[in-house]
């Protein structure tokens, strides 16, 4: 079976993925993690569609919010590459779902407790006075809302990155209409309707 992720990674890494990936589908049984219908191509469909996020990161951030965590897509996939690829990079997991927090923390344990990623159990609307270089979300909420929370989280200069459908189109022309700022479309690997958003600059319109 390829176990290939798009990144030159060791062996080690994609074994921790491996376990990762066994969790979630562990799990998925007992609460909703992952869509029932992309359970068989969990791998394809959510580990290497969260690891293409991190060619997108700029090579110098020292601090990822991962927000509506969820299953851990992307953040806990990007912070296990993070591990062997840039281990000072900090990784924050905000989920405000008490069973999946639940399932994130067992993952962290699971994983070797690593002290470089952080889980939030908290809504999103109650968390202040944090900033990050980047900020992601999957799955989420429209753009104009994830702007929103980009807008809060980010460093001046920080970079928001969001992995949409086959409406994002329509979605950066919707959040045109609230917020200013630059967008770089990168086409996605796992699936030809989707599409990564990265944008920065983000200012109220």
């Amino acid at each position: 079976m390829n176990r290939e992720v798009g990144l030159s990674v060791s062996r080690e890494t994609i074994e921790k993925l491996e376990l990762f990936q066994a969790l979630l589908l562990k799990w998925t049984k007992k609460i909703n993690l992952i869509s029932p219908s992309t359970v068989e191509e969990s791998w394809s469909r959510h580990i290497v569609d969260s690891a293409q996020i991190w060619q997108v990161a700029p090579k110098n951030a020292k601090k990822w919010l991962d927000l509506g965590s969820g299953g851990g897509l992307p953040g806990v996939v990007l912070h296990i590459i993070s591990q062997e690829l840039r281990p000072d990079l900090q990784v924050t997991l905000v989920e405000s779902d008490q069973r999946k927090s639940a399932f994130l923390r067992t993952a962290k344990r699971e994983l070797g407790n690593s002290a470089s990623l952080e889980i939030i159990s908290e809504r999103i609307e109650n968390i202040f006075d944090l900033k990050y270089d980047i900020v992601s979300a999957r799955a989420l909420a429209d753009l104009p809302t994830l702007i929103g929370y980009a807008h809060r989280f980010l460093i001046e200069d920080g970079l928001a990155i969001f992995p949409k459908g086959r409406n994002a189109d329509v979605e950066l022309e919707q959040a045109k209409t609230k917020w200013r700022f630059q967008s770089t479309i990168i086409p996605s690997k796992t699936d030809p309707e989707a599409k990564i958003l990265s944008l920065k600059g983000i200012r109220r319109a």
